[in-house]
Parts: C-alpha cells; sequence; structure tokens
C-alpha cells in the first residue's frame, strides 16, 4: 500500500492510496489535526445519497491497511483525532477494525466512528468501547423510507430497539458521545412531523442528533440554508442537543458522502503532493 497522491481542496485534503491489488481507497486529513479513515473498499450499504457505495462492496480492509492510512498520513501532516467514516461500514469488518483501534489507542489518539449500526451485535459491543465519539446513521424513522435511503443496513426496528434496551446501562458522560445521524434531504424526510418523531426519540435515548447537509453527489435535494436552520431550530426547541454540519463537512473535496472506489487508471484529481 502506498500514498498515490493528495488533492488539496479549500478547507479538507483528499488522500488516496494505492492497494496491492490496484484499487483505491481515499482518506480525509480535515481540521489541521483529523484524519477520516475507511475500513472497506466499497460499501455493501450502498445508501443512495453517498458515492461510495456505488459499487457494491469489493472487499474488507486489512488491520494493516487500515492502520496504513494513519501511518502514511502522518509523515505529511499532524494527527491527534481519527474518524473512521470514510469508505465502507466500519462494523461490517470489525474484527479489522478493531484490532487497527486497539493500535490507534495505543498511539494516543482519539478515535471516533461513523456507523449504520449493522450488525447491531458489534454496535453493541462499539459502544463499550473507550471510544470518542459513535455517531448511528438514522436518516429516517420510517422502516420503509430508510430502507430506500439505507437498501442494507438492516433492520430499523431492531436497530432502535437494541439502543433501547443498552444506552440505559451506560454512563451520562458515555452517552454524550453517542448521536443519530440525520441527512437532511428535501422533500424526502424533513417535514416537521418527521423532525418531531427524531427529536423524541433522541430525548428518550438521551443522546444528541447531528443534523447532516446534504453535498450532492446523487438524485436528492438538499434544503435550503433556510430550511436547514428551521430543522435545527425545531429539534434544539425540543431540547435536544444539535451538531450541525461543519464547513470541513462540506467541502466538495472529502466532504460527507463523496469519497469513491476507484481503479487506479480512473483516479481523477490535481496532484499536489507525492
Amino acid at each position: 500500500m502506498r500514498l498515490l497522491r493528495v488533492i488539496e481542496g479549500d478547507l479538507n485534503k483528499l488522500l488516496i492510496f494505492e492497494l496491492k491489488d490496484r484499487f483505491a481507497v481515499e482518506a480525509v486529513h480535515y481540521r489541521g489535526d483529523t484524519l477520516c479513515i475507511s475500513t472497506q473498499v466499497g460499501c455493501g450499504v450502498r445508501c443512495s445519497f453517498c458515492a461510495s457505495g456505488r459499487e457494491g462492496l469489493i472487499r474488507n480492509l486489512s488491520e494493516e491497511e487500515i492502520l496504513s492510512q494513519y501511518l502514511l498520513a502522518k509523515e505529511l501532516f499532524p494527527i491527534k483525532r481519527i474518524a473512521v467514516a470514510g469508505i465502507g461500514e466500519p462494523l461490517a469488518n470489525f474484527k479489522n477494525v478493531l484490532s487497527a483501534f486497539l493500535k490507534l489507542k495505543r498511539e494516543g489518539l482519539k478515535v471516533s466512528f461513523y456507523t449504520t449500526g449493522f450488525p447491531v451485535s458489534n454496535l453493541l459491543t462499539l459502544l463499550d468501547m473507550p471510544h470518542n465519539g459513535v455517531t448511528i446513521s438514522i436518516h429516517s424513522l420510517s422502516e420503509r423510507k430508510r430502507k430506500l435511503l439505507l437498501p442494507y443496513a438492516g433492520s430499523l426496528k431492531h436497530l432502535i430497539s437494541a439502543l433501547r434496551k443498552k444506552l440505559p446501562s451506560l454512563t451520562k458522560k458515555k452517552r454524550r458521545k453517542i448521536s443519530l445521524a440525520y441527512l437532511l434531504l428535501k422533500k424526502v424526510n424533513d417535514s416537521p412531523e418527521e423532525l418531531t418523531r427524531l427529536g423524541k426519540l433522541a430525548k428518550e435515548l438521551d443522546v444528541g442528533i447531528t443534523l447532516l447537509y446534504y453535498n450532492q453527489v446523487g438524485d436528492y435535494e438538499p434544503p435550503s440554508p433556510e430550511e436547514y436552520e428551521n430543522a435545527f431550530l425545531l429539534l434544539r426547541s425540543m431540547g435536544v442537543r444539535v451538531t450541525l454540519s461543519t464547513r470541513f463537512r462540506k467541502d466538495k473535496v472529502g466532504g460527507c458522502g463523496t469519497l469513491t472506489v476507484d481503479i487506479i487508471a480512473d483516479t481523477k484529481g490535481k496532484e499536489v503532493k507525492t
């Protein structure tokens, strides 16, 4: 595995790694100290709003490949935090992700996760680990609608039931590190009724909400800035802790949902470092 190139955006730096089988995965350095890493080549969840899963799952990354993204990147950039939020579902490659996590923690890094929560059994294990945050993709509280958005993310009913049983056993400090992710999509999941249901669930579970702004890589339409703010204000009025998409998440280079899998010969972008 080698770092093939670094593409610099307005805020983020996109790192493209060549694997031994000539596939590529991507990582993102952002906020000056954080590296977002990938765990799979492709993604079997195949979210309809995300570029990473368009080709489906190709293969899992090995523990060495997960770690190597950090080891190669730290030669170029300062890194204090790891976000396991790049290409792939970390819970679907949990053995290798767990091994890499333990080594990253021994490096003194703060490690957070972004997951669809499937398989649920692995999520329950993850919640007990010494992580620095777990964000769980919800995106809709309608089983039918969520199935359209996250075709292979497992049962929403099963996920919520597991959270209802597990979260009360965690300390309040631990629960404050857990968040429900909700990608706001215009005329899909943005009605006041849907947002109210989301707010009630977050309050019941005593967790926060990460309200994501859509980087348009598919057929959906993002809300207007005013609609996005109104959704935030509605949830806040319910007494829910709400985190908005940062400017780093919205950057065209390396923003949420924009990471892709390409054969090396097809990898595009301006090469600024090698």
